[in-house]
């Protein structure tokens, strides 16, 4: 029986200092992949990095086998003690991995139930795994089913209108330390979408001095003309930090940007006036040391948390139905994934009698020399039209017990009836059970 597992951890069982260390940029995807894959056990795979979470997707034939090879395999690449994984990680099979990813996918597992920005990241990891031919039938079945779910949580549930960035939660909290914010001057650092979020609330927050930054200057340029910013170069943030009162910061580097001692000759400068620091990115971009010194505010995104806004009733409300829809569709899927132990007896049954049918009108045409080539195809298609009308009820059947004890007996005597002990592989079921995915 194939298994689904996912493995990982998250914002919910783990700080930031201790996931920060398991994230896995998209330049070091493939490998990491690579070392997973070449598990035994492993016979798909993917890997869902976030600010927020790192988990693998795996199927497997060994659940035993694959959770220790797993295991070896985030270990060998990160490089950290068992003790982390034992003390943090979670790991669920089947059912409860299908549910899992759902939720995820839908925004209902994330720090800030309702945030956009998952499905984005879903499906980035998804395209990443299938760029390295790393997922098969199961999980390519599985993810865009995850995906079509999400889209249904969105239009049947105000999940989304409810929702709130941890961008949008950094200006809160901007807001809250200083009052007006537009007399401040706040520093962007960096130009993913994240950093884009932000500076846009900003905005209407009714900042006016804005300094954007990034590794590359061209995007801090092309951003800052469309928010009409200032683009400054990297190299110049630590010369211009006595003028600023707010640094958000949310890049890919994984080395600080911002240490003591950039900030304490700021502060210097600034005649020790304060500067609050908003660092979303993980792994983090502040050095948490800065938190220290004096007149100095951090708040990396666990800090976030707990800035959410008034609407928590409806947001409950809005979570409770997405929840119902995400069960109702994990068991569907579930229903699916057990289908998969009758599959191997449905092809075996398809193919003897495609080869009974062969060779039988091989033998008639053999015979009847005079039929022409409409003749032959017209037989041809009678007898496709008989087989398919005998094998119809029987495969329904099969397929409905699936999940049921009764599906292994039927699978079992069908193969013993018809004599159906040659191997094959197996491939996905043609037949989509997901029709309403249109």
């Amino acid at each position: 029986m194939y298994q689904i597992i996912v493995t990982g951890l998250s914002h919910k069982t783990a700080p930031l200092e201790i996931r920060e260390g398991f994230i896995v940029q998209d330049e070091a995807y493939k490998e990491v992949l690579s070392d997973l894959n070449s598990r035994e056990s492993v016979l798909e795979s993917l890997i869902l990095s976030t600010c927020n979470r790192t988990e693998l997707y795996v199927v497997t034939n060994d659940y035993e086998r694959c959770i220790d090879e797993i295991k070896d395999s985030l270990l060998t690449y990160h490089n950290l003690d068992e003790i982390v994984i034992n003390n943090h990680f979670y790991s669920y099979t089947n059912e409860k991995a299908v549910k899992h990813l759902l939720r995820v996918t839908s925004s209902l597992d994330s720090m800030v139930v309702g945030e956009p920005q998952i499905l984005g990241q879903v499906k980035n990891s998804y395209n990443l795994s299938s760029k390295n031919e790393s997922n098969g039938i199961i999980l390519n079945r599985l993810f865009q089913y995850a995906f079509f779910v999400a889209k249904k949580v969105r239009s049947k549930t105000s999940i989304g209108s409810l929702s709130v960035s941890i961008s949008y939660l950094a200006v809160e909290l901007s807001k809250r330390i200083f009052e007006d914010l537009s007399d401040r001057t706040i520093l962007l650092v960096g130009t993913g979408e994240m950093a884009v979020l932000a500076a846009k609330n900003l905005i209407n927050s009714g900042i006016k001095n804005l300094l954007i930054t990034s590794r590359t200057y061209e995007n801090a340029a092309a951003l800052s003309n469309e928010l009409k910013g200032s683009a400054i170069k990297l190299e110049e943030i630590y010369y211009r930090l006595k003028d600023v009162d707010i640094v958000i910061t949310a890049t890919g580097s994984n080395n600080y940007i911002f240490k003591s001692e950039h900030i304490s000759q700021a502060l210097k400068l600034r005649k020790n006036e304060p500067m609050f620091f908003i660092d979303i990115a993980v792994p983090r971009d502040v050095d948490p040391k800065v938190n220290e010194i004096p007149s100095v505010y951090l708040y990396d995104i666990d800090d976030m948390q707990g800035v959410l806004d008034n609407n928590i009733s409806s947001r409950k409300e809005s979570a409770r139905k997405a929840e119902s829809i995400v069960d109702n569709h994990g068991d569907k899927f579930i229903n699916w994934l057990e289908g998969l132990k009758v599959l191997p007896t449905i092809v075996k049954l398809r193919e003897k009698m495609e080869s009974i049918k062969r060779l039988e009108l091989e033998r008639v045409f053999g015979k009847l020399e005079t039929l022409d080539d409409t003749q032959k195809e017209n037989i041809n298609n009678m007898v496709d039209r008989l087989i398919g009308k005998m094998l119809h009820e029987p495969i329904t059947n099969l397929k409905k017990e699936s999940s049921s004890s009764l599906g292994a007996i039927y699978s079992d005597t069908i193969q013993k009836l018809y004599n159906l002990d040659e191997e094959l592989e197996l491939i996905e079921d043609l037949e989509d059970d997901v029709t309403d995915r249109n």
